[in-house]
């Protein structure tokens, strides 16, 4: 009866509670912002033809973009969780990898990508979604009675699973991205809090969207024909051709970001963001299909507007002004940049073999399979695309194709031996911290107290600190050790664990074991420096 009544006030209640209370405050916020960035946008491609017709005022908008440099690169200083894309910000905070003050990061984000949007940048607002509804979960626990922190990492991911799904309309997808990318792990905890918050936030957004003039999809209106069997070859090529890519663009990828952290190491973080801010502003003075979010561009795909040589001059550009944007670490998310990019080079497949083997009705499903394999190479979410395909992209009768898309994108970034964009990113976000803490190795161990979050629960469900290792288990009734970590069982008072993490922080890490286990002193072992 106990654990019963344990497993409900510690388990289902909280869980349901944090859960509707993250999904409820990410989708107002996620839709508040929606509906500015609409209207920056807006604005902001307005002002591009105004500037063209009236360049004498280009100085005047130069001295006004150094201004925005320094202060964006003054608060970059203050406040580094605000700076760069937003997912992969997000799945180093849900890995606890790094830390954020949630509130001034949600403020940061909010009006940091908003600056972005308005100056024209190539990054989208689907990064800073999931972001925000990240520090909405820190937020929702933060002020709930401090028994509960433990659930912290739990309302975080469902915010970063609610963000999503509010930005792009893909409510599965924004569940699979808290298994496959966020945790890279299956656990029903994560899977519960998560569709909780995606529940109540898709119920939000579908009541208030229409309220706002804001679409629920992503790219509304989107139709595509079904491939016929004997053109199943279609989705091969394609899956050929984005994996190349995807091989090139990532390598491209490191080579920008060396350049950046390497030669322009001493070059001042207001210059470089100053420089993008003057590429963007001349590039954009060309075309406004050379800079902003990407979705007005994609509208533009579809309509096979664009010529090849303009296809291929688009996704040089696109693809260099995006990387050089997000390596100097502005706010601003990859994502639909990043597909748009898929879409491209789809574009330009799909024109080559209208030419050379007269396949017509099939451009906009070219598009859409060229989008699902960018997914699945260059970011490896492999099930996030498949499912994405069908929500976002409407190829619910072609899924086979999907299938051979993002299986076979996949598997040529994998014999490459290619790392997806977001956990290059967090990669380097680890670095970076080498280089400036001291990282502890520490040998301890904890016992489970009762009535603590652990109790009741399985090893493999706890969203344990970062770099945590369970070495064994010894039972409170047998006290015999159980070595091979056992991580199925249900965790009972009583129980010892011995377990090794490493740390940056061992207050930090100490707080949020404490959390999980119950207030205590450690056995310490063993305490080695990096």
């Amino acid at each position: 009866m106990n654990k019963i009544k344990h497993c409900f006030l510690n388990l289902i209640c909280p869980a349901f509670t944090f859960g509707a209370i993250t999904g409820i405050i990410t989708a107002c916020v996620v839709m508040l912002f929606k509906f500015v960035a609409k209207y920056v946008i807006s604005f902001s491609q307005n002002a591009y033809v105004f500037l063209r017709a009236n360049l004498y005022f280009v100085p005047l908008i130069l001295l006004a973009f150094w201004g925005i440099a320094k202060l964006f690169a003054y608060i970059y200083k203050r406040q580094p969780r605000v700076r760069g894309g937003g997912i992969p910000s997000s799945i180093a905070l849900l890995r606890n990898i790094v830390t954020f003050k949630w509130l001034r990061t949600l403020i940061g984000v909010f009006f940091m990508s908003l600056t972005s949007f308005l100056i024209g940048v190539p990054l989208g607002p689907e990064g800073p979604s999931v972001l925000m509804g990240t520090a909405v979960g820190k937020g929702s626990v933060s002020f709930a009675p401090k028994k509960h922190s433990a659930w912290s990492g739990y309302s975080m991911t469902g915010g970063a699973c609610a963000g999503f799904a509010v930005a792009t309309g893909a409510s599965v997808s924004g569940v699979l991205f808290a298994v496959e990318e966020a945790h890279q792990k299956i656990s029903p905890m994560i899977l519960i809090v998560a569709t909780i918050s995606v529940l109540f936030a898709q119920i939000i957004s579908h009541i208030f969207s229409p309220m706002l003039g804001l679409s629920i999809s992503l790219f509304p209106g989107m139709s595509v024909a079904t491939l016929s069997v004997k053109d199943a070859w279609i989705p091969l090529v394609i899956g050929v051709i984005i994996g190349l890519f995807a091989v090139v663009f990532l390598k491209y990828y490191h080579l920008i970001s060396k350049f950046i952290m390497v030669k322009l190491k001493k070059v001042p973080h207001c210059v470089r963001i100053f420089i993008v801010f003057s590429l963007t502003l001349a590039l954009g003075l060309l075309s406004y299909s050379f800079v902003s979010t990407g979705h007005e561009l994609f509208h533009s795909l579809t309509q096979e507007s664009i010529a090849i040589y303009g296809l291929v001059i688009l996704l040089l550009v696109r693809m260099t002004l995006t990387l050089f944007a997000n390596t100097n670490k502005l706010t601003g998310g990859v994502f639909v940049p990043f597909i748009v990019l898929g879409a491209i080079v789809a574009a330009i497949v799909g024109r080559g073999l209208e030419s050379l083997f007269n396949i017509n009705g099939y451009y906009t499903v070219i598009l859409a399979l060229g989008m699902a394999g960018c997914i699945a190479s260059m970011m490896k979410m492999p099930l996030t695309a498949i499912v994405f395909s069908l929500e976002a992209l409407g190829c619910v009768n072609n899924i086979l194709y999907v299938i051979i898309v993002v299986a076979v994108s996949y598997i040529i970034t994998e014999i490459f031996g290619i790392k997806g964009i977001n956990d290059s990113i967090i990669n380097n976000l680890i670095k970076a911290q080498e280089e400036t803490h001291e990282r502890k190795t520490i040998d301890a161990r904890i016992t489970i107290k009762e009535g603590s979050f652990a109790e009741y629960k399985h090893a493999r469900d706890i969203l344990w600190p970062a770099n945590f290792l369970l070495l064994s288990i010894i039972p409170s009734k047998t006290r015999k050790p159980q070595t091979d970590q056992q991580t199925a069982k249900t965790l009972h008072a009583g129980d010892v664990l011995h377990i090794r993490y490493s740390t940056f922080s061992e207050i930090q890490t100490r707080a949020e074991l404490i959390a999980i286990v119950g207030e205590q002193d450690f056995t310490e072992t063993i305490t080695e420096k990096e």
